[in-house]
This record gives structure tokens, C-alpha cells and sequence, in this order.
């Protein structure tokens, strides 16, 4: 049976508000969960649980049942959100005893590829993250930003941190080009589609030259046509912009250069170091100009911190690189534990919704499609739900049905 449209708004509002306050559950329970069946959380660049816990085991994420809807797991037990156990199934539930809410879960199973190890004998699950089943691949190659060793860390961020409390819990660690070629091809193998590279700020000459090693070692170790590896480079604004033109000739089909912050004063203060060390707020519009120029409309993302600035400035910065052809979108800021923002509040998570919904009309003007969304993206999210909702679909999926 077809989900209703105003039940999967519902589910979409709820995606939200996940993201906002995070779920209540028993960490307990769900450490004696099977992790040879189900997928684990593995904090490989940012812990964004809203408590600190470190050796307890956690699931990575879940869908909806009835909407197929995917959506990551973010611990707080302050949260009116619950997930409960009823039997062997499992449910999200919002009031008392679900009166506002109530949806059967089903948690990720665990990758097969999770189960391999590289040719050097590293567990493929800590070089390669899989963000939705089946869907896009996240590596992170270095799990630490060395602006803070100059105290020029942008505020939001926990990167640092997140390494000091889990390196050693969850074996991350640098990873070489090889290891990375043979972890995405495995995943390939099992279904999965297009891997993103990101990682914390290094020297660029450096970063320039490790990534163009990586999609090597990637089209090395893949045994499929060269045009469906679909790799992104996540990248800070170089201050060369010929820099750009190397990593498309290398083999990446998408970019993403992520700005976090729209006006030009907060840009400087929350984010001191791409403004000092990546030419200013300016050299990181002209960057992601040139990106579009060398990859193309709706090949090229930039992400900003939803809630650190005015919803005005917000939309303004999502709607004047939409029109250049990025895909720009805010994702919501959660004050991470060990961040300069730590304990600092998101905005209520009807101001979140808003920002959503007016960015999917944006993004519907400037005809950015679902695909789109897939291969730029880090993660299945609630703008894609919103295109699925409007009967799009990814090109080699069937429609999801919805009744009005």
C-alpha cells in the first residue's frame, strides 16, 4: 500500500527534528545489538551525538519502513524523540505512548564489503563508511585539520576532538591511495555508487597530489567503465584555481568546496582560517564559480551550517550559488561536544523546515535533479525525500508511490 503525501511530509518534518535534537534511546540495549548483521557507527571526521559516549556501540542509521526514507542515528537522551523495542521490531515514536508519532524502523545491515580487509590487511569498514545501503561511499583520508595548530579552527567544528576521543576505539587512521582504490572497488562490487573524499585542512600541495593518487588507485582496482565511478573531491578554495581544472582531468566528475557561512563578517569569525589561509571569503566565491565552469551545472556542492547566521543571509547564499549552478544547501547545525559553540543552541526545528522548504523550491528553479542530489551529496537527506515526494526518482530506481 502507498504511503499517504501529508504522512510522508510528516516523516520528512520528523527527519528535521532528528537532525535538531537527535533521538532518545537505550545505549545499552542497542550495544547488544548484532553488528555482523547490522552497521555500525564509526566516527571517522565528526561525532555528532549530542552526549558524549565512547565505547558503547551504536547503529549507524535506519529507514522508514513505509517510505524507504533513510536517515543516520544521533544519540540524546533529552530528545522527545524515542526509538522502542517492541518484540523484535523497532519503532520511532514521539509522544506519549506515539501519539504524535509512530514508525516502524529497520536499522542498516552491515556492508559485506565491511567484512573484507585491504591486500595490507586493514578492516575496509574504517577506510570506506557507507552512508545509506547501496548508496555512496564516504572516505575520510586524514581525520584531523591542521588549522589547529595555528588556533584557527572554524567554530562549529569538532574534527579535533572527534579524533582525540575515538582514533584508537575506531582504528582511523591516515589511509593510502591504494587502500582506497581496493575498499571502493569492493564496495562497488556489492552495489554501491559514486564515493566522496574529504578530510580535514592539509597543505594544498599536498592535498592536490594525494587526491589525483586516490581516483588513480580507485580506477586501478575498478573493473567497470571509468565514467560510473562518479568520485568527488571535497576541497578547500585553492589559491591557484587552475588547481580545479587538475582534479577534473584526474577523473572526478563532482566537487564540492563547502563555504558554512554566507556573510562576510561571520564568515571571518567562524571560519578564521579558510579566511586567512584560502585567499578570503571572495577567492572561495571565485573558486566554486570556476568549479561550475570545469564540471559543469549540478556537478559542484557547497554545504553551510544551517542556524549560525540569519535565515535571510542563509537563503541568500543557497539561492545566488543555486542560480551559478552549485548545489547549495545548509545542513542543521548541531553545537558539536568539543567545538568552540559547544552548548550554544540550533535554532527550533520549524526554522529548520523553513529553510528546506525554500531551498527545494530554489533548487527546483535552477532544475537540479534527484541524481544530482545522489553524486554531490554526502548522504541521503530530506531535500532528496522532498524530490522523491514530487515523483522523482534515481535513474536506475523505480519511483517510490505516493497517494495523495
Amino acid at each position: 500500500m502507498a504511503l499517504k503525501r501529508e504522512d510522508a511530509i510528516k516523516q520528512i518534518h520528523i527527519e528535521v527534528e532528528m537532525e535538531n535534537t537527535g533521538i532518545d534511546f537505550s545505549p545499552a540495549l542497542y550495544s547488544t545489538l548484532d553488528y555482523t548483521k547490522y552497521q555500525e557507527q564509526i566516527r571517522c571526521l565528526f561525532d555528532h551525538n549530542f552526549k558524549k559516549l565512547v565505547d558503547t556501540r551504536l547503529p549507524y542509521g535506519f529507514t522508514f519502513k513505509s517510505s524507504g526514507f533513510s536517515n543516520r542515528l544521533l544519540w540524546n537522551p533529552t530528545s522527545a524523540l524515542k526509538i522502542v523495542k517492541e518484540g523484535e521490531k523497532f519503532f520511532l515514536i514521539k509522544g506519549k505512548d506515539g501519539s504524535e508519532f509512530n514508525e516502524e524502523i529497520a536499522f542498516f545491515e552491515r556492508p559485506g564489503y565491511y567484512n573484507q580487509k585491504t591486500s595490507d590487511g586493514k578492516e575496509m569498514s574504517r577506510i570506506a563508511q557507507a552512508r545509506t545501503p547501496k548508496g555512496r561511499i564516504f572516505i575520510v583520508y586524514s581525520n584531523e585539520c591542521s588549522l589547529k595548530d595555528k588556533g584557527l579552527d572554524c567554530l562549529f567544528c569538532n574534527i579535533n576532538d572527534t579524533k582525540r576521543r575515538f582514533e584508537s576505539v575506531d582504528k582511523i587512521e591516515w589511509k593510502n591511495p591504494r587502500e582506497i582504490g581496493e575498499a571502493v572497488a569492493a564496495a562497488y562490487k556489492e552495489g554501491f555508487r559514486g564515493f566522496n573524499l574529504t578530510g580535514g585542512f592539509v597543505p594544498e600541495r599536498r592535498e592536490v597530489d594525494y587526491y589525483i593518487d586516490v581516483i588513480e588507485a580507485v580506477k586501478e582496482n575498478y573493473d567497470g567503465d571509468e565514467e560510473n565511478i562518479h568520485g568527488m573531491a571535497c576541497v578547500g578554495a585553492p589559491q591557484d584555481l587552475g588547481v580545479i581544472d587538475q582534479y577534473r582531468e584526474a577523473g572526478y566528475q563532482h566537487i564540492a568546496t563547502n563555504m558554512e557561512v554566507w556573510d562576510e563578517n561571520m564568515f571571518k569569525y567562524i571560519c578564521p582560517g579558510k579566511e586567512q589561509f584560502c585567499g578570503g571569503r571572495a577567492n572561495w566565491l571565485k573558486t566554486l564559480q570556476h568549479e561550475v565552469d570545469v564540471f559543469g551545472r549540478g556537478k559542484v556542492r557547497s554545504l553551510f551550517v544551517g542556524g549560525l547566521e540569519t535565515k535571510t543571509s542563509l537563503l541568500e547564499g543557497i539561492e545566488t550559488l543555486s542560480d551559478i549552478g552549485v548545489i547549495a544547501c545548509a545542513e542543521v547545525w548541531k553545537p558539536c561536544i568539543g567545538s568552540a559553540l559547544e552548548g550554544h543552541r540550533s535554532p527550533e526545528t520549524e526554522w529548520h523546515i523553513d529553510v528546506l522548504e525554500k531551498t527545494y523550491q530554489i533548487h527546483k528553479k535552477n532544475g537540479f535533479s534527484l541524481d544530482d542530489y545522489y553524486y554531490t551529496l554526502n548522504t541521503d537527506n530530506p531535500l532528496s525525500h522532498l524530490y522523491m515526494l514530487d515523483g522523482q526518482s534515481l535513474s536506475w530506481e523505480k519511483p517510490t508511490a505516493f497517494v495523495a
